[in-house]
């Protein structure tokens, strides 16, 4: 990306590069894109081009960029309290508290404040450790749950290999995933019961007494999203307490509406079958990432163990109120304007079906899956052998060239290895999300030119 025209932008471009170490890359390489407003669904960059917001920044702007009412809600808190001791109580801590709650499996009723999704991960392994007195964890391959050390551990993708020192008892094993199946499955229900088998397995050749917690995203994020079959997290949370282990629901990514439910766990709980995992980690959406703010949600048989004794953590700026403010507002406006609902009739009535259009358009196109706002379009050179248009871990020339043919025609793409992820806000509007859909479909032209057969 050349840098901007503009003076104005140059000058931050410029700034940015000469002082800042940006996540997950190489300072002497990074070209970052200069964003100088947001509304909406939609950003303006540093030369004043309006870009369509098919990423949601890290799949956290869940209510869009700048919405008024939340900003609102960010300055009053300002106004009448900006920071306190995590040990006293004030009205946003109390009052986020009580609505996160309200949008959680019954017997969920405590929340532990954390400032992001990493520590919420954190913290939760430790809060499982001390109620169990086990240390040993369980999560899956092909998983994200944070940069911290703990988290980095149970991340199942490329980016823990360079910081895994094998030092935190953390053991991986296979979730589902029909498409790139590990068992040899042809059905979802061959997935499933092979995925639960395998787990069951590991478990006992790994020492069942030895495990504290096992954490699974309840719909995977950044690595795929793979929507898991029907049966299968409640097929682990029996495992789970077969063996007496925590299961944990990371739904840092997938939580409050980005799937169409209010958590992503939701789509696969009904009224007769209603299991609940142990704990819930949660964070981008509960605001949209509008002030950083993170935490766990307990089950009140987790929350038992430190009733009268103390739990062992603790961070300066846990609920802050600024933080807490911005759920309040959020979580009550997501109820008024029928946020949640939107996300879901968005998914099942215009980014489902036509993803599934363009997908018997391109060949490049292997497979879409998904649900609400949360979509991922995997990218093929060969249908057949499946083989992927970027290797895993990396990107490759197709895949950069359908990106930035997408941006230049005004549409901003999450694009991860060999895949293309669709998640808007989840206040987009049909006539938007055709829009976009409508560009990516252009885009896709240029990645049909790499496919073989």
């Amino acid at each position: 990306m050349p840098a901007p025209q503009n003076a104005a932008a140059r000058e931050v471009y410029e700034k940015e590069r000469a002082h800042v170490l940006t996540p997950w890359s190489a300072w002497g390489t990074t070209d970052p894109m200069v964003v100088t407003a947001a509304e909406g669904c939609h950003l303006t960059d540093g030369d004043g081009n309006r870009l369509l917001d098919f990423t949601s920044q890290l799949v956290n702007t869940n209510i869009g960029h700048q919405h008024p009412v939340v900003v609102k809600a960010i300055q009053d808190q300002a106004a009448e309290l900006c920071t306190i001791n995590p040990a006293h109580a004030n009205a946003a801590r109390a009052e986020a508290a009580r609505l996160i709650a309200e949008v959680a499996p019954a017997g969920m009723n405590r929340v532990f404040f954390t400032n992001a999704g990493t520590e919420a991960v954190e913290h939760a392994v430790r809060m499982a450790r001390r109620h169990t007195g086990r240390h040993k964890t369980l999560s899956a391959f092909r998983s994200y749950h944070g940069a911290t050390t703990t988290s980095m551990n149970l991340t199942g993708d490329t980016r823990r290999w360079a910081n895994d020192m094998g030092n935190t008892g953390a053991v991986h094993f296979h979730a589902p995933f029909l498409y790139r199946s590990q068992f040899y499955a042809e059905n979802d229900k061959q997935e499933c019961d092979r995925a639960l088998e395998h787990l069951d397995s590991l478990i006992g050749l790994e020492g069942p007494d030895h495990f504290a917690a096992l954490i699974i995203e309840s719909v995977p994020g950044t690595v795929g999203i793979m929507v898991p079959p029907a049966d299968y997290l409640r097929g682990v949370r029996e495992i789970c307490d077969k063996y007496g282990i925590v299961m944990i629901c990371d739904e840092v990514m997938s939580g409050f509406g980005r799937t169409g439910e209010w958590m992503a766990l939701d789509n696969f709980r009904s009224g007769d079958d209603d299991w609940a995992p142990d704990l819930i980690t949660f964070a981008k959406g509960s605001n949209s990432g509008y002030v950083p703010l993170g935490g766990v949600i307990l089950h009140d048989r987790i929350a038992a163990s430190f009733e009268t004794t103390p739990y062992t953590g603790g961070l300066t700026y846990a609920g802050h109120p600024l933080a807490c403010a911005s759920v309040v507002a959020t979580i009550n406006l997501m109820r008024d304007e029928k946020i949640v609902e939107n996300a879901k009739m968005i998914g099942e009535d215009v980014i489902g079906p036509r993803l599934r259009e363009l997908a018997e358009k391109h060949p490049s196109i292997g497979e879409v899956r998904g649900l609400g706002v949360f979509w991922a379009v995997e990218m093929v050179a060969d249908r057949e052998t499946r083989e992927p248009l970027a290797p895993y871990g990396g990107s490759s020339e197709a895949m950069a060239r359908t990106f930035a043919t997408a941006k230049k025609d005004g549409l901003l793409l999450f694009m991860n290895y060999n895949r293309f992820h669709v998640v808007p806000p989840c206040i987009i509007t049909p006539d938007e999300a055709n829009e976009g859909l409508d560009i990516f479909d252009r885009a896709l032209d240029v990645a049909d030119e790499y496919v073989r057969s």
